[in-house]
């Protein structure tokens, strides 16, 4: 199922919208892809998307 800005998993709800939208957008084509279930394109589209938009820094 594809996500959008408005409809997106929950696991999402708590990113920032900038983060949420990159994360939304790699999940998407994740999906597309079609070799991964919707949980992993979840799970990979929000930790892709944090290194991205940090540029791979960590805040701790």
């Amino acid at each position: 199922m594809p996500w959008s800005y408005k409809d997106y998993p929950p696991a999402m709800k708590n990113l920032p919208t900038k983060v949420r939208h990159k994360a939304i957008e790699i999940a998407n084509a994740i999906l597309v892809d079609g070799k991964l279930d919707e949980g992993a394109a979840i799970a990979i589209g929000i930790s892709k998307a944090n290194d991205v938009m940090t540029d791979g820094t960590k805040k701790k």
